[in-house]
């Protein structure tokens, strides 16, 4: 369906770089347009858990995920202020959770794109994009227009292909804000992912590129607005201050982080119309999640392969609501979930201690009870009913 098929994605970020590989392995002309000057990430860290990690395999990437991430042996819930253990629920057996740089998954989707062949155009700004009865029609911001065969938004929150398949809609600031900064270690760091909870606010911790940098992000509830942007920096003291009521090795923590990053926490609706008129939205684009259940490269992932297996064995005006059919109930119960962790987190008061020894009877009795409450979300695997896409070659 589509050999020789000219299919343009607009940002080059998770979502689509991985499916510009998936698409050149179907023998589509795969352009992939970034407006930076340069791919790169900035320093962050995410969470790849088994339902991703499955993409990344079927794309012949699994043997570089398995060199690149951190493999993660459990998560932990503790209570911030007094330090005491809530819940751990141990991950061995129970698929592949790795922690990952962000700038290396990109670096590694990057390079297995361009080995797939597709073409990676930088400084390429979309203004514009227009959809109707012809094929869909780019305008970059240095004037150059063109038309494509199928056109992927790629381009997270505040997506053109979105826009011009939904409209714009305003979201909502949370009235919570995140911190985020990495930190480098000399002594060895647990690989599990912590999360110390407070009243209002919370801290996730975990390791990243074997240990020598710990990655934190800290989310606190508060009334002032901030912008919805990763490239604000705030003063630590601010930081500081929010935690101040936490355990002595926290704050340990944010006394060495000396430039946070901070952006508000804003919810987005779940796009009404994911396709149309030969264009398509993925990832971020379609269904922007508050980053409480670390889906948010996952769902990415998950989203590339099906677009890419719809459009593989369909034609166009049929894989794309097929896609979209496809994977919008599993998005919007991530998006849920997501809002429902960021609450218990959070909790106050008497539910607070009510919810945390129920958490703690509970992994006491039946261990493995809380992390199976999870089965539909870990063990759910998008490559096992693949028509279209075979197992790709290993990248290199």
């Amino acid at each position: 369906m589509l050999q020789h098929r000219k299919v343009t994605i607009v940002g080059a970020g998770i979502a689509g770089l991985a499916l510009a590989r998936a698409l050149a392995h179907l023998d589509a002309d795969v352009t992939v347009l970034e407006q930076a000057p340069e791919i790169s990430e900035v320093g962050a860290g995410l969470q790849l858990t088994p339902n991703g990690a499955r993409v990344l395999a079927a794309l012949g990437l699994g043997e570089q995920a398995a060199e690149m991430g951190d493999a993660s042996q459990a998560v932990e819930l503790r209570n911030g202020e007094t330090g005491q253990r809530v819940l751990r629920m141990a991950l061995d057996g129970a698929g592949d959770f790795r922690f990952f740089h962000r700038a290396d998954l990109i670096e590694m989707l990057l390079l297995g794109a361009a080995q797939a062949g597709v073409t990676i155009r930088t400084n390429a700004k979309v203004e514009k994009v227009k959809l109707g009865d012809h094929p869909p029609r780019l305008t970059l911001a240095d004037g150059d227009t063109f038309e494509t065969g199928v056109l992927i938004g790629a381009d997270g929150l505040h997506s053109k292909v979105r826009a011009a398949l939904n409209g714009t809609v305003a979201p909502f600031f949370t009235h919570q804000v995140a911190w985020r900064a990495t930190l480098p270690e000399t002594a060895a760091i647990e690989p599990i992912a912590q999360i110390w909870m407070g009243a209002g606010r919370h801290i996730v911790t975990y390791p990243l590129r074997g240990g020598r940098l710990r990655n934190i992000v800290a989310v606190e509830e508060r009334r002032i607005w901030a912008d919805e942007s990763w490239s604000l920096t705030d003063d630590p003291i601010t930081l500081r201050i929010a935690f101040e009521d936490f355990v002595p090795e926290v704050r340990g923590w944010l006394d060495r982080v000396e430039a946070p990053n901070l952006w508000g926490l804003f919810r987005h609706p779940v796009a009404g119309r994911w396709q149309g008129q030969g264009a398509a939205i993925l990832g971020d684009a379609a269904h922007p999640t508050l980053p409480f259940l670390a889906q948010g490269a996952n769902m990415a992932l998950e989203d590339a392969w099906v677009l890419a297996d719809c459009l593989g064995r369909l034609p166009v005006e049929e894989a794309l609501p097929a896609y979209q059919s496809l994977r919008e109930t599993r998005a919007r119960r991530i998006v849920e979930a997501a809002n429902t962790n960021a609450r218990n987190y959070h909790l106050k008061g008497v539910a607070r201690g009510a919810a945390h020894l129920a958490l703690r009877l509970g992994g006491s009795l039946m261990p493995t009870a809380p992390l199976r409450r999870f089965d539909w979300l870990y063990g759910h695997d998008v490559t096992a009913a693949t028509r279209a896409l075979a197992t790709a070659p290993a990248a290199g």
